[in-house]
């Protein structure tokens, strides 16, 4: 699934091409994709004109001219290109945005889980969301403090989408070892330092991985990115650590994979 990095990417690659844009009209190959109505969705963006594009943890959020903010979530292998419209449509493409210059944004999603929505009370879906981990506002102290009352494992917590926003299985793979933390490590033992080591790892291994335009994994529709050359921990199961070289394990930790090194993380 595209996480925190891959989606500041796809959002950075798409402001050019789109932010001044008009939406003309919406051809719809999946309408499970699209969370209300086609004939509603044609009609209401029809002539509205992006006017910023930003990410919101891992959904990307369309500033449009009017009440409206169109909203998309990758889900496992969503992408979203901008094609000239006579270009050839791909055998994955479900949702296409026909723009005012020619041109159109094209949802592709090989196994249809990504979701499309237009709304005029965006709160009401993205404020439930947890801090940015990239926010310059978001401080150390604030980090220590999502933890009071927390006494689940580490690594489910990260992934919760309503503690920290954008995290997702690669990124507190590779933070959790840089932390030297066992990601089935109960939340209620870490210490102070211990949750100041983790805010500036995942800090760190976001930054580095969009400046390498995030991850890209064999048979995923997300590719162009670099991070996958240095990963630590994550995929690299019976390969040996980095640091010990003893063998990289790999866990199941509740409905998700973990990658760890026994010596290496406590």
């Amino acid at each position: 699934m595209p996480e925190l990095p891959e989606v500041e990417t796809v959002v950075r690659r798409l402001r050019a091409p789109l932010i001044g844009r008009t939406f003309e009209d919406v051809r719809v190959e999946w309408e499970r994709m699209v969370q209300l109505p086609v004939l509603e969705l044609r009609t209401r963006l029809s002539g509205q004109r992006v006017q910023k594009i930003a990410r919101r943890g891992k959904y990307l959020v369309f500033r449009l001219t009017g009440e409206d903010t169109l909203i998309f979530h990758l889900k496992m292998t969503g992408d979203l290109q901008v094609f000239p419209a006579d270009d050839a449509f791909h055998q994955h493409d479900r949702v296409m945005f026909s723009l005012d210059n020619g041109h159109q944004l094209r949802f592709r999603d090989q196994r249809k889980f990504g979701r499309v929505y237009l709304t005029d009370t965006p709160d009401q879906m993205l404020g439930r969301l947890g801090p940015e981990p990239l926010d310059e506002a978001f401080t150390e102290h604030d980090f220590l403090a999502l933890f009071n009352g927390r006494s689940g494992r580490i690594k489910p917590l990260l992934l919760d989408q309503e503690f920290i926003a954008g995290l997702g299985n690669i990124y507190a793979d590779e933070a959790l070892f840089l932390t030297g933390i066992r990601p089935q490590r109960r939340a209620s033992t870490l210490t102070d330092e211990d949750k100041r080591r983790l805010y500036r790892a995942i800090r760190q291994v976001l930054s580095i991985a969009i400046e390498q335009n995030g991850t890209s994994l064999p048979d995923e529709t997300y590719q162009g990115g670099q991070y996958q050359q240095q990963f630590l921990v994550y995929g690299r199961e019976d390969q040996p650590c980095s640091r010990c070289d003893n063998p990289i394990q790999r866990i199941q930790l509740g409905q998700r994979s973990a990658h760890f090194c026994p010596s290496c993380q406590h």
